[in-house]
């Protein structure tokens, strides 16, 4: 097999994303140009050489507190700053870029999760549990970078400008214990609590003696985007799907307003969490 044939079958088996490799490439550029070793910037930014190697093969995502070293010991003139909001989108399954790149800029986010605690409000204890619980079973890297991301992504509650959020969770949810443990259900809890009394947030809890309700096909999401547009997402066993038909959006919004009149309110959700938090 020759060279350049090599290569091609490497490329198609490298599973490292474009951007995570191209910035690397950016930080061992300015690096060389700085006439620095990779140990000499490893101890410059108080990091591992091991990481900085990694970083620079791409086989690493760069954090935002590296990134705002490597800025200023290689004066890199904002060109990693830039790269810093892909490579978090790059650290997120495939099959969710999608639509994290459409929830970063919307206006308004509703969900309806019957099992789960939705990401964006989940501790990370409850979400690590998640996790380590995946089959197959994660490796311990890609647990810390899933949380990570999804811990990341909840800069999108405390943004500005605000985002509107609706979140309805199945009674179900707020029973299940993460990791079999009380402890990580109760800090789960009691953080929603907190969470549900941001001015932008309102948490309702779907009681399970609700029986029959249109919520019963599973979860979903409906967004508003800045140009007032609604799209809709729907997510099950590792398989995302945006929606952006205007008929099928237009069906995902009309079943949540009737799942909004059919879940507690926020006032009795919230006495309901605080006196489950109070059994554990």
């Amino acid at each position: 097999m020759g060279t350049s044939q090599q290569k091609r079958v490497r490329s198609q088996n490298d599973d490292r994303p474009a951007i995570w490799v191209g910035y690397g490439k950016l930080v061992k550029l300015f690096r060389n140009r700085a006439g620095l070793t990779q140990e000499v910037l490893a101890e410059a930014l108080g990091y591992s050489v091991e990481l900085v190697a990694s970083i620079e093969q791409g086989r690493r995502p760069a954090k935002a507190a590296f990134t705002e070293k490597a800025e200023v010991t290689l004066d890199a003139q904002g060109t990693l700053n830039a790269l810093q909001d892909d490579v978090d989108l790059a650290k997120l399954p495939l099959f969710f870029q999608d639509f994290a790149l459409i929830e970063t800029e919307a206006i308004s986010r509703m969900c309806y999760e019957p099992l789960l605690i939705p990401g964006l409000l989940q501790t990370e204890g409850y979400a690590r549990a998640l996790f380590s619980a995946h089959t197959p079973p994660l490796s311990e890297e890609m647990i810390e970078q899933n949380l990570e991301a999804r811990i990341n992504r909840q800069k999108l509650l405390t943004r500005t400008p605000m985002v509107d959020t609706c979140f309805i969770i199945g009674e179900s949810a707020l029973m299940s214990m993460a990791g079999s443990s009380s402890s990580i259900m109760k800090s789960q809890l009691l953080h929603l609590l907190k969470q549900g009394s941001m001015r932008n947030v309102e948490i309702q809890v779907m009681p399970s003696e609700r029986g029959f309700h249109l919520g019963l096909n599973g979860p979903m999401v409906l967004m508003e985007t800045l140009e007032h547009r609604q799209v809709g997402y729907i997510e099950s066993q590792g398989v995302g799907l945006v929606v952006t038909d205007v008929a099928q959006v237009s069906g995902f919004a009309l079943r949540y307003g009737k799942l909004r009149a059919q879940a507690l309110s926020a006032q009795a959700s919230a006495q309901l969490i605080e006196r489950m938090a109070g059994e554990l």
